[in-house]
């Protein structure tokens, strides 16, 4: 078992019979690695809400308190959010509301600097404690800044060993309030930037037409982690000859230079698939040979296809498409059944072979029936295998097979977890129910 330096010391002292203080160096030494964890600790995370709970703790910790608070201020000063620490049941001091900060906290934000106090009811400007607080006695504070701005007040309350707080729990709080601040700053700029790359990328994506009689929707999730910029894209739209033209892609990367190389693909496929009515795979083919104009092609996994009806008024629908390398679709029936549409020919991704031949495919699709095209981030895990992935999404979507589209995207999206390694795109159609039987 691990123990500091002055309890090595007081036990070898103990042993000789005698109990002096243990060397300075030594305490010295200890306190600097004992700061140092803390910082550490409170510089661990992007997430503000996570690093204003490490801070707490750290500071809690960090002088062997009892009590730890960081109040968080707007910027008239007043307290819009609190972090505690050691407090056994929040309930009473939730219930009391957010301090109002005229009475002793406030000291340390008025006049930027410290406050340790002795005896906390004694205090002028001590308001009392209100009902269900606990009872403090000892209070040490430091205002935390965030770029010369007092973003809250940080304060620890009683010793655990009974004595007041003294010159070297201040230094050390000071000194984690500094760094905490800096943490903090890294924290905001950090979600800031996630907040622009999502916004970014989603602009990017099209607002879906009205495909009457089908049903469409779709979703977008960023990846958790910077950039949160990636290459996954949806998009339909009627063709001239009436067919609905929908594809889903994922280009290879996921940084700043995958997100406008998905808006250049985007468009380049429009383009083709709406000078000609042309099978699936000859426009994928198209698309190949369009991508050599770039110095270096980039390269992309890509499901397209057409969804048409038979030329007799109110016939059966079909789907025809050409896969590049991608997933394969899921189509779920009405009934629950599911089936990957995967043929033997499934083709490379676009923009590494120009005269690679291209494949179409057909398959019908029964009244009711789902059709679901999306990117590898929506099965891929860490922890588990693809295979096992793909198997997880046709078994929910076979339970969800006759929900409204739109709760199907979001239990997809959802299902089981809330961080995604990638990002993910989701399109999802469905035809008529009312249709002619297959």
């Amino acid at each position: 078992m691990a123990h500091n330096p002055w309890q090595r010391w007081r036990r070898g002292q103990a042993r000789d019979g005698v109990v002096t203080r243990p060397p300075q160096r030594a305490l010295d030494r200890h306190r600097l690695r004992h700061l140092l964890d803390a910082i550490g600790a409170v510089s661990a995370d992007m997430d503000t809400r996570t690093v204003l709970h490490h801070i707490v703790e750290a500071a809690t910790d960090l002088v062997a308190a009892s009590y730890g608070a960081l109040g968080v201020l707007d910027e008239s000063g007043k307290v819009i959010d609190l972090i505690t620490v050691g407090i056994d049941d929040p309930r009473p001091c939730a219930a009391m509301g957010m301090p109002q900060g005229h009475g002793l906290l406030h000291t340390m934000v008025d006049d930027r600097e410290p406050l340790r106090v002795a005896d906390v009811a004694a205090h002028p400007r001590s308001a009392g404690f209100p009902p269900g607080h606990p009872v403090m006695r000892t209070l040490l504070g430091v205002p935390l800044l965030v770029r010369g701005t007092v973003y809250g007040d940080l304060y620890v309350a009683d010793k655990r060993d009974g004595t007041p707080f003294d010159d070297d729990d201040e230094g050390l709080l000071t000194a984690l309030a500094s760094a905490a601040g800096v943490s903090l700053e890294n924290a905001r700029l950090y979600e800031h930037l996630k907040h622009a790359a999502e916004h970014f990328q989603r602009r990017m994506l099209p607002v879906l037409p009205d495909l009457a009689p089908l049903e469409v929707a779709a979703r977008y999730e960023p990846a958790s982690e910077l950039p949160r910029l990636g290459g996954d894209w949806y998009d339909a739209m009627v063709l001239p000859d009436g067919a609905t033209c929908v594809v889903v892609g994922d280009v290879t990367g996921h940084n700043v230079e995958a997100a406008p190389l998905m808006g250049q693909i985007r468009n380049m496929l429009r383009a083709i698939a709406l000078d000609r009515g042309e099978p699936p795979g000859l426009v994928v083919s198209r698309l190949d040979r369009a991508l050599t104009m770039f110095d270096e092609p980039p390269t992309a996994t890509l499901v397209f296809g057409r969804i048409e009806r038979g030329r007799a008024e109110g016939g059966p629908y079909t789907f025809g498409w050409s896969n590049a390398g991608h997933l394969p679709p899921l189509l779920v029936g009405a009934d629950g059944s599911t089936r990957y549409l995967a043929p033997a020919r499934h083709g490379i991704p676009v923009g590494i072979e120009a005269s690679v031949a291209r494949f179409s495919h057909e398959h019908p699709l029964s009244p009711g029936s789902t059709l679901l095209l999306f990117t590898d981030g929506l099965v891929e895990r860490r922890d588990q295998d693809i295979d096992t992935g793909l198997d997880d999404l046709a078994e929910q979507a076979a339970r969800l097979a006759t929900a409204p589209l739109e709760e199907l995207c979001d239990a997809l999206i959802s299902r089981s977890r809330q961080v995604f390694d990638d990002d993910v795109a989701l399109l999802a159609l469905r035809t008529p129910s009312d249709g002619p039987s297959q």
